[in-house]
């Protein structure tokens, strides 16, 4: 950098050929609007509704992404040959309002001991400039309101409401023959204002310049708010012209060193500097003539020529694209962070209604069904005499002892449909509510599945669930029965298992279903046991042992797959709250935009 200093108008600044430090080549891409446009509409899209680390971050990324994008990328991108904006910022106090007036050199803003001064944000533009500004071409979120001066020495009012009302959506324009044309200047809030929306606002403003004039005083330049913005302007490597305001004849060669110094390990050693020395203000707020001329100077040579200020835009643009691509690559990790707490609560849900439905089938499987009410209404049935010896002991002809048997008068049949009936559906229901009690106790415990459920309790099954488990259950054994029918359609002996009675035949198989892999314990044989040989024994000798293994597998996989489907849908209670945390390939479609945006940031 070229080191310079001039002396006189009570000002000095180190300086430097813009035009030599500014990446310059030909025109971006002819696709690079339709890329810029498609990034803006998937961040707009986008939602991180995990409340999982870093996700608030991720969010306020992808909204400033988007801000930047309508206040200064696309539109710059549109209009190289717009004039620049150049934002004055700095701390509270600095002296921003006062350097703008020297600059266009007469009370213009309102400066005055009462802070915050600036308000409502001021944009200064020649007279013939001023459609570039009066449309929403850049910051199209803030209204446009015309200011005017009332007479000498009287600061710019706004058509309409005091521009010293708290307003921070709407700038005010002003016209100023004094301004050069091709450049404009624009009042910003303080960077550490005490009003919130003053700090957003002014970050706005900062990141739809072309080229920063920083203000900072002897006193205050190592304040840690500015040097965050200006680590974001090194980070853009947006022009910055910093003004080092109200500085002591004494203090400024070392206050100068010093801050220099800061500016070169920030990586801001190229950026403008300037002194304005400490200096007493007239009657109207007014540096003394000639404090800012060589700011002046400098903004108006820039001005002047067309291809420092094209280099300066294209500079800054290329700047804002590269970082737009890192802050698209971050919320595309933010993505990929989401789909990987959405898949582990998935995963939460799905685990808890698998073990439930292992639990179900094997208490449709290890006999546990057999006994209590079942296992009565099936004794009452089938009865526990000479029939059932006779069966243990192998004597006779088992066919003709069972029909013989069943030609009797047994207890009605629709009982032991009925308690078969009861109990499977006391098991189903059972274990939905487990499931569910589990899923909501594990999703409770992690950030993202609390603020999935909110304030609802799933905790329980669907209330419902028992009718819909009901309506499958009898389902299942209404198709149980038309298995055993189809079987016997093609049985010579039909008319014998006619006469055994199809329902009868049903809970036979039924009993047979709940006890072929394992049956009963030890504790619980004899009777129970021996009841339960007789259903297998019933099938056998009507159908045949082939025959009998074949519809029970039939049977138990049906029961099987209902079942699935009905903790499926109550799974889906759980699923359907994470829909809006998975968008699938998102997160790939976004690192694509970003290698895209890295792509024209070099080309801009």
């Amino acid at each position: 950098m070229r080191v310079g200093r001039r002396t006189g108008g009570g000002a000095c600044w180190h300086d430097g050929d813009v035009s030599s430090q500014i990446p310059t080549g030909g025109p971006p891409p002819a696709d690079a609007l339709g890329l810029l446009t498609d990034v803006r509409d998937r961040l707009v899209a986008l939602r991180l509704p995990l409340a999982i680390a870093g996700a608030a971050d991720a969010r306020a990324d992808a909204v400033a992404a988007v801000a930047q994008l309508d206040d200064y990328i696309l539109p710059r991108y549109r209009s190289l040959d717009a004039p620049l904006l150049a934002v004055v910022g700095g701390s509270t106090g600095a002296g921003k309002s006062t350097l703008v007036n020297a600059l266009v050199g007469h009370p213009a803003t309102r400066v005055g001991a009462v802070r915050p001064t600036t308000r409502r944000p001021m944009l200064l533009h020649h007279p013939q400039d001023a459609h570039w500004f009066e449309e929403t071409r850049i910051l199209p979120g803030l209204a446009r309101i015309r200011g005017s001066r009332t007479g000498p020495g009287v600061p710019a009012r706004a058509a309409g409401p005091s521009p010293d009302s708290a307003d921070a959506g709407s700038i005010v324009l002003l016209a100023e023959d004094s301004v050069p044309q091709g450049l404009a200047l624009l009042d910003a809030p303080d960077v550490d204002s005490v009003a919130d929306d003053n700090r957003r606002l002014a970050g706005q403003l900062l990141s739809a310049a072309d080229l920063w004039l920083f203000v900072t005083t002897a006193n205050r330049y190592a304040d840690a708010v500015p040097w965050r913005i200006l680590a974001e302007a090194a980070e853009r490597d947006i022009l910055v012209v910093v003004v080092l305001d109200r500085v002591p004849p004494e203090a400024e060669q070392e206050v100068s060193a010093d801050l220099l110094g800061m500016l070169g390990r920030q990586g801001l050693g190229d950026a403008r500097f300037f002194v304005v020395p400490e200096a007493r203000l007239d009657g109207l707020g007014m540096l003394p003539a000639g404090a800012a001329a060589p700011i002046r100077a400098w903004l108006g040579g820039l001005a002047e020529d067309a291809a420092q200020r094209s280099a300066v835009a294209r500079r800054t643009l290329h700047g804002a694209v590269r970082s737009l691509a890192a802050r698209v690559e971050s919320v595309a990790a933010a993505v990929d962070a989401q789909d990987e707490a959405a898949g582990q609560l998935a995963s939460d849900a799905e685990a808890a209604y698998s073990h439930a439905l292992a639990r179900i089938a094997a208490a449709t499987q290890d006999g546990a069904l057999l006994r209590g009410e079942v296992l009565a209404r099936w004794q009452d049935f089938v009865g526990t005499g000479e029939l059932v010896r006779g069966i243990e002991q192998g004597i006779g002809r088992m066919r003709d002892r069972i029909g013989a048997f069943l030609r009797g008068e047994p207890a009605p049949v629709a009982q032991v449909e009925t308690a078969i009936e009861s109990g499977l559906l006391a098991v189903i229901v059972d274990e939905a509510g487990t499931a569910a009690e589990d899923t909501d106790r594990r999703w409770r415990s992690d950030p993202a599945g609390r603020a999935l459920l909110g304030p609802d309790d799933l905790s329980g099954a669907s209330p419902d669930f028992a009718d819909r488990a009901a309506e499958e259950v009898r389902s299942w054994q209404g198709a149980l029965l038309e298995l055993i029918r189809r079987e016997g359609a093609e049985k010579r002996s039909r008319a014998r298992w006619l006469s055994f009675g199809i329902n009868g035949l049903g809970a036979a198989l039924m009993v047979v279903v709940f006890s072929m892999t394992g049956g009963l314990s030890l504790a619980e044989g004899g009777i129970a046991a021996g009841t339960a040989l007789v259903g297998q024994k019933v099938l056998e000798a009507v159908f045949g042992e082939d025959a009998v293994r074949r519809l029970a597998k039939a049977a138990r996989a049906d029961l099987a797959a209902r079942c699935e489907r009905l903790l499926a849908g109550e799974r889906q209670r759980f699923d359907e709250r994470l829909d809006s945390a998975r968008d699938p390939g998102a997160a790939g479609a976004l690192r694509s935009a970003a290698a895209g945006l890295a792509r024209l940031g070099r080309a801009v």
